[in-house]
This record gives structure tokens, C-alpha cells and sequence, in this order.
């Protein structure tokens, strides 16, 4: 790792995605961080995530190229496609032109792969842990944070990325209740030997219907077939976020959709049916030294494919805003200024995520066949040139 002795100390709570970002960032920047995680283990739930160029620029700035690039898989386009026919959409080039046109590769990634890459970059000494936060207090030249395990630790700046549930965020602004979106995911991985049958390019596939879409790509080196089957629900009763359910039922809420579709639910050995949460975007992230990133502050909707993005472009942001900033007073400008540049961004991906609800869910009529017809004619929100401003930004600058 290089360093600058900055001086600032850094302590993350959390330990997926944006907080290992943050470390591998932080200490490239030579400011001392560690990672506090409640969990006995790092591990990510869930199963894909999509690394579009914008989030890849930070992590071959990180040494993962050839990480990335032995467990990630490019996809040659992003095919949108009606949902009881097949019938093409839109077909968005990716791979060689994405990367001509942004300099960074396109990646869909198992989670586990990313996290498990980030890990290893990481000295072993960076990361505690069994460590749930409990309390914080900031002393104004340090922040005190306190565990379940009974250790304290101090540092000049305390990072919340700990999650959509996060600690960190209640202890400083106060409790707030995640919202259910009014929706839910059947999510599965299949041996891609099972789909051999199906002739799947290597792209990743959305289909639009009425009340829900689908999407699947490959995964693991191509290895294995991802999928997200998204249903509209009225509301979210069960206790737990994440419910192993039986393969009939995924199939019975996708009763009617194009037998690819289908065959590729029912090549799954298990789905889990997730309720899909979102927040409200804070406009505020840092009290003093403490601040937050990832979902702790803009959690969305999955369909932009930008949550884990927005995360680590956070990461890569705060550790440029930290870096020039000394170990005194600096430091609470230095989050400011992280909280200013990354606010906006954020609150606008944000609501492009959940606008794609009502888009990728209308019933077949008027809108259904207008939204068609844009996307036919190359407009629609997904194209290059419309998503330039996110696959073109430089988080690190």
C-alpha cells in the first residue's frame, strides 16, 4: 500500500461491498483504516451484481483487473424484451463498445466473487470481526465507537457503511423504518450446463410485463446463470427479508411468460423470495467526524443495476476528499465536501431506479405500446448516450 501521512484514522463499520472499497481506498491514500463487521465472517447475500464502468474504474484503480476479469464476464449487450413473446425491445451494445466509449470494462459478478476479491487485497489485520456497533460517541477530534463484544475503539473519522439496516445511521440522525417498494424477488443461480439447451447469449436479458419483470445473465465465469424474477405485491408481512420458497410457486407468479423464461426457473434447485426495500435519500450523510455510504444513506431500487456502483464510487470519493485534508479541523470539511460531490449523483440514480418500476411493470396497453415504440426508435433511458453521465463518471478525480 502507498502512503502520504495524511494522519487521519479511519474506522468502517461494515464490511461488504462499499466498506472494503472504502479500506483498499483509504489505505492506497495512505490513511490508516479498519473495518469493523458484525458478522463472524465476511459474506454477501444475494447472488448478482452488475460492475458497469464507472464502478470498475475504481476497482482496477484498486489492482482487481485481473481479478474481475477471471471471475466477471462481459456481456455483449443488454437485450430488453417483451415478455410473453421474446420479442426484442432494445438491444444496447455493451463489451467492446462500452469499454471504447468509457475506458472501463462492463462485469456481472457473483457477489461472493467481488466480496472475496476486495478481501484479499486487504491486509488480514484491517478487518474485525464480530464486531456490532452499539454506541458512538464524537469528542470532536475523535470518534468513539463501542461494540457488543465490549471493545472500544477511537478514530478520527467513523464510517457507517453498514447497510440498509444500518447502526451507524440510527445512532446519528435516529431510528427510521426501511420502506417496502411494493415488491418482491424470486432470485436463483443455475449450472449454466443445465441451459446448454437455451443457446443464452452472454448478455444480460430484461423482460417486461405486466406487474413484473426478469432478468438473468451469467455469473461466475459464466459458470453460472443468474436470475431476478420481480413480481409487484401489496405488502410484506413476514418477519425475515429473505424466504427459501418452493420452485412452483416462482413459476405460478410467471404463469404465461416466454418458455426461455420459464425453463430457466425451473432449472433452479432453490429460489429465495426477497422483499424489495428501499429509504428515502438522506440529504445529509456527516454529523462531525462520523458519515455514511452505500445503502446506510441511499438505498434503492435494483433497477438501474447501480446500487453496488453508487457504493463504491462513495468509497473512491471519500477517500480523495480525506486525503487532502489534515488530521485536524480539515477533516469535518473534508466530509462535506465528500457529502457535497456525492448527494446529487446519488439522489438522481436514486429516482431513475425507482421509476423503473412503473416502466418495466406496465400492463399491456396505450403506455405499454408508447414505451415499446421509444425503445424501438433507440431512446428509453437505457441507451449509451443516455447513460453516459453514470458509466462516464471519474468518482476518483
Amino acid at each position: 500500500m502507498t502512503t502520504d501521512g495524511t494522519g487521519v484514522s479511519v474506522a468502517i463499520i461494515g464490511g461488504g461491498i462499499g466498506g472494503l472499497t472504502a479500506a483498499l481506498s483509504l489505505l492506497r491514500r495512505g490513511i490508516d483504516a479498519h473495518v469493523y463487521e458484525r458478522a463472524a465472517e465476511l459474506s454477501e447475500v444475494g447472488a448478482g451484481v452488475q460492475i458497469s464502468p464507472n464502478a470498475s474504474r475504481v476497482l482496477h484503480g484498486l489492482g482487481l483487473a485481473d481479478e474481475l476479469a477471471r471471475t466477471g464476464v462481459k456481456p455483449v449487450a443488454l437485450h430488453q424484451r417483451r415478455w410473453d413473446d421474446g420479442r426484442t425491445l432494445a438491444r444496447t451494445p455493451l463489451a467492446g463498445p462500452l469499454e471504447a466509449a468509457f475506458g472501463f470494462p462492463h462485469y456481472l459478478m457473483h457477489r461472493a466473487d467481488l466480496l472475496a476479491a476486495l478481501a484479499a487485497r486487504l491486509p488480514a489485520d484491517r478487518v474485525r470481526l464480530d464486531h456490532r456497533l452499539t454506541a458512538l460517541t464524537d469528542h470532536g477530534d475523535r470518534v468513539e465507537a463501542r461494540f457488543a463484544n465490549g471493545a472500544r475503539v477511537e478514530a478520527g473519522v467513523l464510517v457507517g457503511a453498514d447497510g440498509i439496516h444500518s447502526a451507524t445511521r440510527g445512532l446519528l440522525f435516529g431510528p427510521e423504518r426501511p420502506r417496502f417498494t411494493g415488491c418482491a424477488a424470486y432470485r436463483g443461480l443455475v449450472p449454466a450446463d443445465r441451459l446448454k439447451g437455451l443457446g443464452l447469449e452472454t448478455t444480460t436479458q430484461l423482460w417486461m410485463g405486466p406487474g413484473g419483470h426478469f432478468v438473468h445473465y451469467f455469473v461466475a465465469g459464466g459458470r453460472l446463470v443468474n436470475f431476478v424474477a420481480i413480481k409487484e405485491q401489496d405488502t410484506w408481512t413476514r418477519e425475515s427479508w429473505t424466504d427459501r420458497r418452493d420452485v412452483a410457486e416462482a413459476l405460478a407468479a410467471f404463469e404465461g411468460w416466454h418458455p426461455q423464461v420459464r425453463a430457466i426457473m425451473e432449472a433452479v434447485d432453490e429460489t429465495y423470495l426477497w422483499a424489495l426495500f428501499d429509504r428515502a435519500p438522506l440529504r445529509r450523510w456527516s454529523a462531525g467526524r462520523v458519515t455514511l455510504l452505500g445503502d446506510a444513506c441511499h438505498a434503492m431500487l435494483p433497477f438501474m443495476a447501480q446500487g453496488a456502483a453508487m457504493a463504491v464510487e462513495d468509497a473512491a470519493t471519500l477517500a480523495s476528499c480525506l486525503a487532502a485534508a489534515g488530521p485536524g479541523p480539515e477533516v469535518e470539511a473534508a466530509l462535506r465536501r465528500y457529502e457535497a460531490a456525492r448527494v446529487p449523483r446519488t439522489t438522481r440514480v436514486h429516482a431513475l431506479s425507482a421509476a423503473g418500476k412503473t416502466r418495466y411493470h406496465l400492463p399491456d396497453g396505450p403506455e405499454q405500446r408508447a414505451r415499446d415504440a421509444e425503445l424501438a426508435g433507440g431512446a428509453g433511458g437505457l441507451s449509451l448516450d443516455a447513460l453516459a453521465w453514470i458509466y462516464g463518471h471519474d468518482a476518483t478525480a
